[in-house]
Order: C-alpha cells, then structure tokens, then sequence
C-alpha cells in the first residue's frame, strides 16, 4: 500500500492517556459494519466530564483503565453506510444520540421509558465500562444507526453538537412541569445554565432570572433569553419567592441561598452534578419550605426536541466562547478548565482550523 493511501486509511483522535497526558493519537479509520454508520466529524462541544478524565483521569466513579478518545457533544456528515442501514444518505448532516443502554434489562414501572435511569448505559466518551467507550472527538467515527439523529434544515453541524448539552437543559426543565406563565430562577450559568435559561423560554416561563458569580457568564445567560441577571461575587442576593428554581452550578455552598429563594410549596430542580463525597450543605429550608427537590440526569430523547428548538429559531451560539482545531485540543481543554469561558468547541474536522478565539 502506498504511503497517500496509507495516510487515507487512518485519522486522527483526541486521546487521553491519564492525568494531563493528552495525546492526538494516529489511528485507523474504521468501518461500518451492519447497522452501522461511518460519520465524519465536523464539530465537538467539551463538557465537563471531558476536563475531568483530562485532569484527573477520572470523571465521578468512572476511572481510566485504558486510553480513551473524549468527546459526546458531537456532529458531522454521514461517510458511510453499512449493509442494512436505510433512511439515511451520503454526506447527510447529523449529530449523535450518545447514550447506549447495555442488555435487554426490563425498566420497573416507576421508570419505564426512563432509559437515562437504566442501570447499565455505555456513553460516548465514557470509562464507565472495560472496554472503554471511545467518544466522537477523532475525524471518523463508527456509530450505530439508531443513534443517528438527522440535522433539520438551517442547523449547521456546529450547532448540532450542541443539541446533546441542551437536551440536558430540555430534560431539566420537563422535570419541573409546566413554566408555562412562571417566573423561574436558575442559578449556575456556565454552558448549562445558560442553554436551561433557553430551554425554559422555549418551553413557555415568562420570565427567567440567571445568577451566579461571573459577570461574563451571565452576558452570556442574558443573550440566551435571561430576563434579569444576579450577580452574587458582587454581593447581591437572589430574589425570593421564586416558583421553580433550577441549580445548574452543582455547588453545595449555593444550595441554600438556592432554597431559600425558592418559594412556600414551590420546585427546586437539581441539573448541576453534586460531588459523590460528603460536603456540608444548609438544606434546612427543604423541609420548612415544604420545597421539592428534583434530581435530572442527562436525557432520554429530548435530543430530538433539542434539534426542533433549534430548526424552529431557538440560537445556541451566544454559548460558544471559544474555537479551536483539534490539533489543539489540549490548550482548548486548558481553556475549558481554567473558567471565564462558556462553551469550547473543537473542530474535527471539514472547515478551516481557526485561532482559539470566539468568532
């Protein structure tokens, strides 16, 4: 085999080895089997978990055995079709659902159709399993079909790799219920907060209050539909008697100024990731208050209402702050940990490498 078809049968892949062992690694382009779809990627959103198996070599209970290619907010164009795969054609753009529930476990009633609660789920990027489940930060990928979500028309790929983070945002404010007509608070606007601030909007609250302690998170809140913005570094309080609350800051010091501005009788929806160890916490207003508190994790398939929002106008781009090729990924994965930034993207792939800045 000659040297350009060797170089065409391989890709690159963002790949971390351990703590703060990054690595963009050289490895073959796979196949798709049958059922399965080869996607050349375009565009990855980093999450959190993505810092912390950079940092850490870990992210919560799930610890690095293996190396492992990050990334699950991702988004590209269909490369190839394995045998038996239909409805889907060459070139198509999409985005992934990257959730896999593993075996054939029947749900209990009280979660039936709760796939995000099944006990056993391979997700992209994840070292939750051995073998591990490579993410979509590399220029190809192999995923199943019926992960494949097609992008509407006027979503461009960018933007599909943000329809996982916001179907999170989605999934949180379906656990509250109805806002049409409600004033809501949600406190935490990094990437998250700020797409639970559009998530609310599009699902009907009249007016929604974003706080936190950067003023550059909350611009971005502000762009994203917050009414009003409260800045606590500052030394403001949060307004009180707020109906449905939502913490997207995961920080058990804001649990209870968080609770105590929720009001008599009302909802506090937990979408921030709380440490797994014990942390001192003020919650005596959860039970005075009579307040209910709701966990929401990740999603089930809000990700298709996620690409309707999108197609119908709903404009994620006021979160991205950052963009950088993928033979940059650790400086953008830097960035991501430092904070002062919303979401960075990597680009994969099919666009010119840019200059790490917002565009």
């Amino acid at each position: 085999m000659s040297a350009v078809a060797m170089k065409a049968a391989t890709m690159r892949a963002v790949v971390v080895h351990g703590p703060r062992d990054l690595r963009i690694d050289e490895r073959p382009r796979p196949v798709p089997g049958a059922g399965e779809v080869l996607v050349a990627m375009e565009w990855g959103g980093i999450c959190g978990s993505d810092v912390a198996y950079w940092k850490h070599g870990l992210s919560g209970t799930a610890a690095l055995r293996h190396p492992l290619v990050l990334g699950h907010e991702v988004a590209g164009r269909i490369a190839g079709l394995g045998p038996d795969v239909g409805g889907l054609t060459q070139g198509q753009p999409v985005t992934v659902h990257p959730a896999e529930p593993v075996g054939d476990e029947r749900l209990p009633d009280l979660i039936a159709g709760r796939t995000n609660l099944h006990r056993r789920v391979r997700y992209f990027g994840s070292a939750a399993f051995d073998p591990h489940t490579d993410g979509g930060f590399s220029e190809y990928r192999v995923v199943r079909a019926a992960q494949i979500r097609p992008l509407p028309d006027g979503v461009p790929t960018e933007h599909g790799a943000l329809a996982e983070p916001l179907a999170v945002a989605l999934h949180a404010v379906h656990r509250a219920g109805d806002l049409r007509g409600r004033t809501v608070l949600v406190n935490g606007a990094g990437p998250i907060g700020a797409l639970v601030v559009a998530a609310a909007r599009h699902r009907g609250a009249a007016a929604v209050i974003a706080s936190d302690i950067s003023e550059a998170s909350l611009a971005v809140a502000r762009a994203m539909g917050a009414d009003r913005t409260v800045d606590v570094s500052a030394g403001a309080e949060l307004p009180a008697d707020i109906e449905v609350s939502f913490d997207a800051s995961g920080a058990p010091a804001a649990l209870g100024p968080v609770l105590r501005a929720t009001a008599r009788g009302g909802t506090l929806v937990q979408v921030g990731n709380l440490p797994g160890s014990a942390v001192p916490a003020v919650l005596g207003d959860l039970v005075t208050r009579e307040i209910t508190w709701i966990g929401s994790y990740r999603f089930i398939e809000e990700i298709d209402e996620a690409l309707l929002a999108m197609r119908d106008g709903l404009d994620v781009s006021p979160v991205i702050s950052h963009r950088f090729d993928l033979a940059r990924a650790d400086e953008a994965l830097a960035v991501a940990a430092a904070g002062g930034s919303s979401k960075v993207m990597l680009r994969l792939g099919g666009t010119t490498p840019g200059d790490g800045a917002g565009e």
